[in-house]
């Protein structure tokens, strides 16, 4: 897994990434979970806040 390399275990990218495959695939309780830690590692406030309304729509549907 990609989280489990060093170098891209914090990064938010690979964890938002993460969230939406697990979304995708129907795995929605996983998904919450990563897109969290993806809002977590997220430092900037108009990417947390374009995170924010993606898992709020996905969320709802």
């Amino acid at each position: 897994m990609l989280e489990s390399d060093v170098r891209l275990s914090d990064y938010r990218y690979v964890a938002a990434i993460k969230a939406d495959l697990l979304r995708r695939l129907g795995r929605a309780e996983e998904s919450l979970v990563v897109s969290n830690r993806a809002l977590e590692l997220t430092r900037n406030e108009t990417e947390r806040e374009f995170l924010d309304t993606q898992y709020a729509v996905f969320s709802a549907g």
